[in-house]
């Protein structure tokens, strides 16, 4: 009997709690809302037209300096002197720099200690040679003598000039890489010059744009941070290779301020304008589905929306200009897309 009742009352527990399940799956599954697909969707639609469109149109880009570099010692040396902070405005030729030349120095002047015989020689040998006096070899030896020390202090005189680091370009010293007393070597950066006068303002645009970018052409530019200004621009490189992204690089020279308001690494806006405004179709980005190698929208034809493969020619805000796919006239889907699929009946929200 106990037996009995071991196995009894297991097989009852497993049964009561297997009828709880079932029974809270089915009042589950009658509080889930069961989507029809043969209802209709309610959608927001716009009936296509042609419109004009803006004469101007905007692309974004980084300023990026006109020449910038690091600035480094010819020959090796300890830093007696830097004459330039960060952010101190230089010219060309103008002294940065001193390293230390005092053995420099004193080689010049064994140099020219040595020189002072060596015209000596050549003035007495010369008297000699034309006396008969000596063999004319003696002579030449004290010419060539000559010669070669005057190599030598030209070396010397060259390796002390270089032992002053002179700006390469007008600009402004953007990074100080250096202290006194540190060592310098040839390739080790010491300073950063970076010129600002002239600035690099770089875009990338899509390969249905290029054809509107010209080197030469005449161009403005508006600076984030200063946007009640306009910067005069001029296109000069178009890029032949594309990114990633299928974008090319265009590239505009801006002349900067007197007070040098442009810096590098900002943001701004080039302002391209065309010869007149045309008429096309223009229809709302958050609209077109897809990707971006083929961007679809949906279309309402006998109260079912389909899917329609379209061309983009232009991105122009938030809208897009549409090339290939639509036609004026066309009714389009521009909200509702929850529960929307190809073939789904629609009805157009009042």
């Amino acid at each position: 009997m106990k037996k009995f009742l071991y196995i009894l009352i297991p097989v009852g527990v497993l049964a009561l709690v297997t009828f709880r399940l079932r029974s809270n799956r089915e009042a589950t599954l009658a509080n889930i809302y069961q989507y029809d697909k043969r209802e209709a969707v309610t959608v927001e639609a716009d009936t296509l037209k042609h419109v004009s469109v803006a004469a101007e149109h905007f692309f974004t880009g980084t300023f990026e300096p006109n020449r910038e570099a690091r600035v480094s010692a010819e020959v090796q040396g300890r830093i007696d002197a830097i004459y330039v902070d960060a952010g101190s405005l230089v010219r060309t030729g103008q002294p940065l720099l001193q390293l230390d030349n005092a053995l420099f120095n004193l080689q010049l002047q064994g140099v020219d200690v040595q020189l002072e015989g060596l015209r000596a020689d050549v003035a007495r040998y010369t008297i000699l040679v034309q006396a008969d006096a000596v063999q004319g070899v003696q002579l030449e030896k004290s010419l060539l003598g000559l010669k070669s020390a005057q190599v030598q202090r030209a070396t010397l005189l060259e390796q002390i000039r270089k032992t002053t680091i002179r700006a390469p370009f007008t600009g402004i010293i953007t990074a100080k890489l250096s202290e006194t007393g540190t060592f310098a070597a040839p390739g080790i950066p010491l300073l950063q010059v970076t010129d600002i006068s002239q600035l690099k303002f770089t875009i990338n645009v899509p390969e249905a744009d290029l054809k509107v970018f010209t080197p030469g052409t005449s161009c403005e530019v508006i600076a984030d941070a200063y946007p009640d200004l306009l910067f005069s621009g001029e296109i000069v490189m178009v890029g032949s290779k594309s990114n990633l992204a299928n974008s090319f690089p265009v590239q505009i020279n801006v002349s900067n301020t007197p007070d040098l308001k442009l810096k590098s690494g900002m943001f701004g806006r080039l302002m391209l304008k065309r010869a007149a405004s045309e008429q096309h179709l223009v229809i709302p980005a958050s609209a077109i589905s897809g990707s971006a190698d083929q961007p679809q929208v949906y279309v309402i034809t006998n109260g079912k929306a389909a899917l329609q493969n379209i061309t983009i020619s232009e991105r122009i805000g938030n809208n897009a200009v549409v090339a290939e796919g639509l036609r004026e006239g066309d009714v389009m889907v521009t909200g509702g897309f929850i529960n929307l699929f190809e073939g789904a009946n629609v009805t157009v929200k009042n």
